[in-house]
């Protein structure tokens, strides 16, 4: 067996082929820009703090999907375009099995889980959370709660935030239940 020794030299790129990668890279930047766009947009308007389990993964997966074609000139731009839309889709139809089926969405999501009953932490529910006190006392300020005794229920729901339900006696006093006739609230077309 003869091996053939080739020439292996290091030749410095020209300006034209400078020039030339760097196009490629900004409209194969472009190109993923607009594909995750939209592949957010599909899979339906969420703030980051509100997004389920399921499309927090495809969107850390999109976002590192979008990177390889991107930096990779020499593979095609249906490699990172293509499971992409694989991604979509399958968030698009978890997202739809879980409006027709509760059993389903409670596999994937889990259920809203109750952290403070009647002014009491339930130390318990919280180590199931690994949640510490100063989390839940933060997010409670964050609700408008300031006192542990004025909370009847606190709920962390499946997105991460927290309800909280005031005890009747430390909550605002509504106009109705002060018998006041407030206002209508009619919504103002611009």
């Amino acid at each position: 067996m003869r091996i053939i020794q080739r020439d292996m030299r290091y030749t410095k790129p020209t300006t034209d082929e400078k020039r030339d990668s760097m196009l490629i890279s900004l409209v194969r930047t472009l190109v993923m820009y607009g594909a995750i766009l939209i592949a957010v947009r599909l899979m339906g308007k969420r703030q980051i703090s509100q997004l389920q389990t399921s499309e927090l993964v495809v969107t850390l997966l999109i976002s590192e999907l979008a990177v390889m074609p991107i930096q990779q000139h020499d593979d095609p731009l249906w490699n990172g375009l293509i499971p992409m839309v694989v991604l979509v889709v399958c968030e698009i139809v978890v997202s739809l099995f879980m409006l027709k089926s509760g059993k389903f969405r409670q596999l994937v999501c889990g259920n809203p889980i109750v952290v403070i009953e009647n002014g009491r932490v339930l130390q318990e529910q919280m180590r199931r959370l690994r949640m510490s006190t100063e989390d839940l006392f933060e997010q409670l300020r964050q609700a408008g709660s300031f006192a542990l005794e004025d909370v009847a229920y606190a709920i962390m729901e499946t997105n991460g935030q927290l309800s909280v339900l005031k005890k009747s006696s430390a909550d605002y006093l509504t106009p109705k239940q002060a018998g006041v006739k407030a206002a209508s609230e009619a919504l103002e077309v611009v």
